[in-house]
């Protein structure tokens, strides 16, 4: 983890959100939590990062999602040179399916 982020309340978030059951008491957090826009923006980035992981090119993905190519950019460079976070999820959402 990224000590520049990594506090106590960051923890306490983490720990906040490994605590929900199921994707009701998920929802409910996060919309208390954050602005609808910033869950739909979180939203967009999982949908990239899912094109992504598919292969698609950067124009289709913008067409589908809307974002914009600093975004999907910024989201392979998770996928490609990050913490490998992306990569968890999308192996996890895979295996929920």
């Amino acid at each position: 983890m990224n000590p520049k982020v990594y506090d106590e309340n960051v923890r306490n978030l983490y720990r906040a959100l490994l605590v929900l059951k199921n994707e009701d008491e998920c929802g409910a957090f996060l919309e208390d939590l954050c602005t609808i826009s910033e869950i739909k923006s979180m939203a967009q980035r999982l949908e990239v990062a899912m094109l992504l992981d598919k292969k698609e090119i950067y124009s289709e993905i913008a067409a589908v999602t809307g974002a914009s190519t600093a975004t999907i950019s910024r989201v392979s460079r998770c996928l490609n040179y990050g913490t490998d976070g992306y990569k968890t999820v999308l192996e996890r959402i895979k295996e929920y399916k």
